[in-house]
């Protein structure tokens, strides 16, 4: 990835993730095992449905080290069946 996270911002800092996926049960759960595998700590995601309900955003802040670790997480949560876009 050719991102400027590094020039942008001083690490380590918080960085919200925000995540829209297909409403599933297990979303929410899998989004925060990826997480939790690379950046330990205690998540509370805000979860808001769409207005059909077939749809959900979650937000998480998350304590980042490095672009690296930016990019790591946004290709692993990217990489989850139900996840459709990783912002």
């Amino acid at each position: 990835m050719q991102t400027k996270f590094d020039e942008l911002l001083d690490f380590p800092c918080n960085l919200n993730f925000k995540i829209m996926g297909v409403a599933s049960d297990n979303l929410t759960d899998d989004v925060l095992a990826v997480i939790q595998q690379h950046a330990p700590g205690d998540y509370k995601p805000q979860q808001r449905p769409s207005s059909k309900g077939n749809y959900v955003s979650l937000s998480v802040s998350v304590i980042v080290t490095s672009k690296e670790h930016i990019e790591l997480l946004y290709r692993e949560i990217s990489a989850l069946e139900d996840v459709r876009y990783v912002l």
